[in-house]
């Protein structure tokens, strides 16, 4: 299993092997989620372009408002807080 170390001023260097596993690149960002159990979660923040394709229009998919997406991402931004 991986380790790191702790600096004084609480900062650590994320070990090769879980950089290239979660593709971390340098200035990417990562986000850290607390779970109910108590165990932390690191996961990237950044999305890949390349990701994003076909998340728009899908094949009989109805359209959704702008009112739809603002209460979708405003009770998702609840979830995380």
């Amino acid at each position: 299993m991986p380790t790191a170390t702790i600096t004084t001023k609480g900062q650590t260097t994320i070990p090769k092997e879980i950089r290239e596993y979660l593709q971390l690149n340098p200035g990417d960002h990562i986000d850290f989620i607390i779970e109910e159990d108590g165990r932390v979660v690191i996961q990237p923040a950044t999305i890949k372009v390349q990701e994003l394709k076909g998340i728009l229009h899908r094949e009989g998919m109805k359209s959704v408002s702008v009112e739809e997406m603002n209460a979708a991402v405003t009770k998702r931004a609840a979830t995380k807080l």
